[in-house]
């Protein structure tokens, strides 16, 4: 994507040259032009801000010989006036309904591309290896956490799309917490936006980033992951980050390789001055407690969480359970026994495809969608890891419906549980297995006054891993009435399904689960 930094930022550049002579070498360079020009920073199109302030960023970028307290004041004012921008990009890329694929591209390439060019004029703020700040002392700790922010902000818009940071991204994170460490200052306070409220430290910062890749956000949409990270931030305080190892430490990072924080199943082989570590501490608590009283039905989450106006019980039960589990003194463990092999599956998407497929008809008569072939690499009890060498089309997602046929085997159902991007063509997706034994049924909504032929709701039945007496099914996306009683023709006899619980949904379908009524 070209930025419009070209005409417009570089005829400033050229009329703010003539006027500024050779007193500066950039007329963000003087104090009085850097003040009119964040002033003139359109405030009525968010999308058309954070291009001109990008393109201000990337003007710095060849500019020898910038005095570095000038350029600090510089990249952190662009940076103050580009935080209301960006929020606002980023709720329309997370929640306008309909949005195209073009539109989303347009939207992450500018938020992606902002924090990109933002920490690296930030970096270049920074002192050398072994010689003095070349900011003011006073300055370093609010540089070096802005820079970790930045950074995150990195790491986050790569997740949205499933990607994997590159392992040098760790690498500069390390670099900037332990600048703020020689320093003395990696847990000063320090105000992080001239227009926010609140204070951080370059060290919570950088915990915060380590929290998010520990919580393994793979497994959860963009909507929630930006809810997790606000969740995060939220707890943070009570987070533990140390120096020393101790029995309940969960990862470790080493702030001077290119790898992100791992797992401390053992002790590093070599210990080494630079090595961290980490455990949830007292914020696995405090998620704890807030997600034990929303599911004993409270629905009044404190306004002191910013979540970004979602305060919806029903949209944060899944990211604090998710939380729960993942920022636990122990973390959550694999359920079942994972085996490698190598096996290529048929694959399609969607409900329609799935009836299709249990039902007996030819595969991708639902909407004439193509079927798909997928190698996979992992398999156990709970479902199956699988290498795809291209990307599918827009519908392959977290919480995507699936039907996949081994070579030679019968049909499964399947949920799309996660996805991770390789590059730009190739991904890794882990899948849950629903179920390999479904009935497909036609069910009938009961009448209050009598039983009689009506249309009825196509569902498949999953009569596998349920408690005695109940029954899943998958519905049509909206199908689900907690007050409706479904009929069921089972072999020539009728059976009554009383509804439970609404279990999940996706874009086109409801998993509910029932009681199984007396036949009649």
């Amino acid at each position: 994507m070209a930025w419009p930094k070209g005409d417009e930022v570089l005829s400033k550049l050229r009329a703010l040259g003539a006027r500024v002579g050779q007193r500066v070498d950039h007329p963000l360079g003087d104090p009085r032009e850097l003040r009119r020009m964040v002033d003139e920073i359109p405030g009525n199109n968010a999308l058309r801000a954070l291009d001109e302030v990008l393109g201000w960023l990337e003007s710095l970028q060849g500019v020898e010989d910038f005095p570095a307290d000038r350029l600090y004041e510089a990249v952190s004012r662009l940076d103050d006036v580009a935080q209301r921008n960006l929020r606002r990009l980023t709720r329309d890329y997370l929640y306008t309904p309909r949005l195209s694929g073009a539109e989303e591209q347009r939207l992450w390439e500018a938020s992606h591309g902002f924090w990109t060019v933002l920490a690296a004029g930030y970096e270049r703020c920074l002192p050398s290896p072994g010689s003095k700040a070349k900011v003011a002392d006073k300055k370093l700790p609010a540089l070096t956490a802005r820079l970790i922010v930045a950074l995150g902000g990195i790491l986050k818009w790569q997740q949205f799309r499933y990607r994997a940071a590159p392992a040098e991204l760790w690498q500069r994170l390390g670099a900037a917490l332990l600048i703020a460490e020689s320093a003395g200052v990696a847990t000063r306070a320090v105000s992080l936006n001239a227009n926010l409220p609140g204070v951080s430290s370059p060290q919570q910062e950088f915990v915060k980033v380590v929290a998010f890749r520990a919580s393994s956000m793979d497994s959860l949409l963009p909507q929630e992951i930006e809810l997790a990270e606000r969740l995060i931030a939220h707890f943070a305080a009570g987070l533990v980050f140390s120096e020393k190892a101790t029995s309940d430490s969960v990862y470790w990072v080493d702030l001077v390789l290119a790898q992100p924080p791992r797992r401390l199943a053992r002790m590093p082989v070599r210990a080494t001055p630079t090595q961290r570590f980490f455990k949830p501490g007292k914020a696995h608590a405090g998620i704890a407690a807030l997600l034990g009283d929303l599911e004993r039905g409270g629905d009044d989450v404190s306004r002191d969480i910013n979540l970004g106006g979602q305060q919806d019980s029903r949209v944060l039960l899944p990211v604090l359970r998710h939380l729960a589990a993942h920022l636990a003194p122990v973390p959550q463990q694999r359920r079942h026994g994972r085996h490698r092999v190598k096996q290529r599956v048929i694959v399609l998407p969607g409900l329609n495809n799935a009836l299709g497929a249990f039902s007996g008809r030819p595969p991708g008569h639902a909407a004439g969608v193509a079927m798909e072939s997928w190698v996979v690499e992992d398999v156990s009890y709970g479902g199956f890891g699988a290498l795809l060498k291209a990307m599918s089309g827009e519908w392959l997602k977290i919480g995507a419906l699936i039907v996949v046929q081994p070579a030679g085997g019968t049909w499964r159902l399947g949920i799309v549980r996660r996805v991770q991007r390789l590059d730009e063509s190739a991904a890794h997706v882990g899948v849950e297995t629903l179920a390999q034994m479904v009935q497909p049924a036609d069910l009938i909504r009961r009448m209050a006054s009598s039983y009689v032929a009506i249309a009825g709701i196509p569902a498949l039945l999953i009569r596998e891993d349920n408690e005695p007496g109940v029954i899943r099914a998958v519905m049509p996306s909206g199908s689900f009435d907690p007050r409706q009683v479904l009929d069921w023709s089972d072999a020539g006899q009728r059976v009554g399904l009383k509804p439970i619980e609404l279990v999940e949904q996706g874009d086109d379908y409801d998993v509910a689960r029932y009681l199984l009524g007396t036949r009649g």
